[in-house]
């Protein structure tokens, strides 16, 4: 059965690469530029190339899944696979890394990712989490950004201060979900180094997204020619932590009664609606904060608490995670294939930037070890909490992708990106990297504590 599937993704994405060759090699390909008018319909190369992503992205999932590994390993893999075809001459591919609509696409695919994140999470359980938790968030956190803004510093010289501190935030967040799958897999969920651990992976999570809140806004307000100071960050990641506050009282106030009057809808799909219109609301309300949409989406998630549900008795927060899943599945395999895309191996295979990629994973790796050590629980392995703490996964390649849209000054006073080409690429390296070293490690990890203690 699993063959069959493999062989009809394998029709499916060779049927649209035809397509896509049989457009690019002119098949109304100039048709619009030489009438000099725009239209309103899609380009054919873009409808053929975005479902040719969502093939290669199951199929590089499928795979990973074979070997245990997290599907979003295939589906940058598919992605990087996808977008260096130009070294072979298959330059058909070339614009989407560019296209407007893609992009919107992926955007939204993240947007739907960080909905989706905060979902799962329980706000409850993060303001009383464990001061265990806390103190390995607190320290994983200030560990992994100041390795982070010590090796930028020392590979990027010559990039701004500011560039170096965007490299060691994007470092400081940790994959929830893959750590989260690896201790379901194990039956270890209700250990106590699961629940340390993942209690310091939400929290993490909210402080990697007010630090890229309050960096992303020190950086817009430089590029704009405002000063930077101390306070002016202060504010930023103030700001950040108020809308958070806010979108609390929100959710304990405001979107119960919703969800009340929602109830007497007899229309079909008006939970999935409800929650996606909620989920951009916040997203856009956020922007208008001067933060970024992504951390609107946590909000809305995470305000979306079970007992709200409980006052409308023909839905659960079951129900919408299972009404979110099928568009997540088309939308956010977009975002990571597009972000394998736009790696370009060959700046990665430059033998400087490998040293960066290099020293980069290392500090993700030590900077996430670190925080073991502050666990203050007894009889629990502070190896594998480490261990636990160490994948980063989507997060850090939302963090990328960012920068990748942020202009600071350089060296000759042009804006050239935060994040360039070849600190992309590192960056995706790093996830690559602590993502497939995770499952093994924490895997030993738990099985020698649990024979120890069986012992």
């Amino acid at each position: 059965m699993k063959r069959h599937r493999l062989n009809g993704l394998c029709v499916c994405a060779t049927a649209l690469w035809l397509a896509a060759d049989v457009r690019a090699a002119g098949v109304g390909v100039s048709a619009h530029a030489e009438t000099g008018t725009t239209s309103p319909e899609l380009a054919p190369l873009v409808l053929v190339g975005v479902g040719l992503m969502l093939v290669v992205a199951k199929l590089g999932g499928e795979v990973c899944e074979r070997f245990r590994q997290p599907a979003v390993l295939g589906e940058l893999a598919g992605g990087i696979l996808l977008g260096n075809l130009a070294l072979v001459g298959v330059t058909v591919f070339e614009p989407l890394k560019t296209d407007q609509i893609v992009g919107a696409l992926a955007q939204l695919g993240v947007i739907l990712l960080l909905f989706e994140v905060g979902l799962e999470s329980d706000f409850k359980a993060l303001l009383a989490v464990g001061w265990s938790a806390l103190l390995v968030a607190l320290a994983g956190t200030a560990a992994s950004l100041a390795l982070g803004w010590l090796t930028a510093r020392y590979f990027l010289p010559d990039a701004p201060r500011l560039a170096h501190f965007f490299i060691g935030a994007a470092l400081c967040a940790t994959s929830i979900g893959i750590t989260a799958r690896v201790l379901r897999d194990l039956d270890k969920l209700q250990t106590r180094e699961a629940r340390i651990i993942l209690g310091a992976a939400v929290v993490d999570d909210v402080l990697g997204l007010v630090m890229l809140a309050a960096v992303a806004g020190s950086i817009a307000a430089v590029s704009a020619g405002a000063g930077l100071s101390k306070l002016s960050v202060l504010l930023i990641a103030l700001k950040a932590a108020l809308f958070l506050f806010g979108a609390g009282l929100l959710g304990q106030y405001v979107v119960p009664r919703g969800l009340r009057g929602m109830g007497r809808f007899e229309v079909r799909g008006v939970l999935l609606a409800f929650a996606v219109a909620f989920c951009l609301l916040l997203a856009w309300t956020a922007h208008l904060f001067g933060l970024a949409p992504i951390i609107g989406a946590f909000a809305a998630g995470l305000v979306l608490d079970e007992v709200h549900f409980e006052s409308v008795p023909r839905y659960e927060k079951r129900d919408l995670q299972a009404l979110l899943a099928p568009i997540g599945a088309l939308f956010v395999p977009l975002f990571f294939v597009l972000t394998g895309m736009r790696v370009d191996l060959r700046v990665v295979a430059r033998p400087a930037l490998v040293g960066f990629a290099l020293a980069l994973t290392a500090a993700a790796l030590v900077g996430k070890q670190l925080c073991g050590l502050v666990v203050m629980e007894r009889k629990v392995s502070r190896l594998a909490v480490g261990f636990g703490m160490l994948p980063r996964g989507e997060v850090e390649l939302i963090f990328a992708s960012v920068g990748a849209t942020l202009l600071l000054p350089g060296a000759n006073g042009a804006l050239a990106p935060v994040i360039s080409n070849a600190t992309y690429g590192a960056i995706v390296c790093v996830v690559l990297a602590t993502t497939l070293v995770t499952p093994p490690l924490l895997k030993w990890t738990l099985t020698r504590g649990a024979a120890r203690a069986q012992d």
